[in-house]
């Protein structure tokens, strides 16, 4: 069971990782246990994972963030064991070297880069590009076939490969807008500000229960916010236009009056 503590920092991981999602990377909580995150890394271009879907889990100790997860990867890559843990620098191989300011975040990229590394250890094996190659290619077939994937990422249960919320555009210097598919319908929305029903599910994956309640107050004051009747501009300006306009036709009039009396007079 997780503590406090565990609870708080993993709700606001997940928000965080709704929000800004790191390169190749996504990651959800399961539903009934949010110990337990699972997460999806998509092989980065010119590696010889290109086109890779990779599934597996990182499992939270209940004393987290103050002590590493344990990882695991369950898709084939030719560079780990599959569902066997995973030994790195920020995972529970090494609780010394553990800093608990690391994040989900942090942790995905940091295994992604040791991914793409060649250093041997504990859950990892050694094979050729060509191999890994390979296992890249069928690694969206083999996800489709596992019970475990499709309970955890049912909207990426799709004939071809779906893209992630972050396919790195930005850091090959393209233009980071993500497929159709994948947009937004309104990009200011986020995890805090949607209904409880909504939240549930959204596109990218399960949200749990939890999660789903913590984010549930914020849902009032997004409402009152966006139901408000919205002032027009520059309202103000064309008031004074008109006055002004009244203004300076009874200034001529009054004067016309006056130089009528005037002549009339003399």
């Amino acid at each position: 069971m997780a503590s406090k503590a565990a609870q708080k920092r993993l709700n606001k991981e997940y928000i965080t990782m709704q929000r800004e999602p790191p390169p190749f990377i996504w990651a959800v909580p399961d539903e009934k246990n949010i110990l337990t995150w699972n997460y999806l890394i998509r092989g980065p271009p010119d590696s010889p994972f290109a086109g890779g879907e990779y599934h597996g889990i990182l499992l939270f100790p209940a004393e987290y963030p103050f002590k590493p997860p344990g990882i695991k990867m369950f898709t084939p890559s030719g560079r780990f064991q599959p569902d066997k843990k995973i030994c790195f620098s920020m995972s529970d191989f090494h609780p010394g070297t553990w800093n608990p300011a690391w994040s989900v975040a942090t942790i995905l990229t940091g295994l992604l880069s040791f991914m793409l590394a060649d250093e041997m250890t504990t859950g990892s094996v050694t094979s050729s590009d060509s191999h890994k190659r390979a296992f890249a290619a069928k690694s969206h077939s083999f996800n489709l076939s596992q019970a475990r994937f499709k309970e955890a990422f049912p909207d990426y249960c799709t004939p071809t490969l779906k893209d992630l919320p972050n396919m790195g555009e930005r850091e090959r210097g393209k233009p980071d807008t993500p497929p159709n598919s994948m947009r937004n319908p309104c990009p200011s929305t986020t995890l805090a500000t949607l209904p409880t029903q909504m939240i549930h599910r959204r596109n990218l994956g399960a949200v749990p229960p939890m999660i789903a309640a913590a984010a549930a107050p914020a849902v009032g004051d997004a409402l009152t916010s966006t139901n408000k009747t919205p002032v027009p501009q520059g309202w103000a300006a064309s008031w004074r236009q008109v006055i002004w306009e009244k203004w300076r036709w009874g200034v001529l009039i009054a004067l016309a009056v006056i130089v009528s009396k005037l002549s009339s007079s003399s």
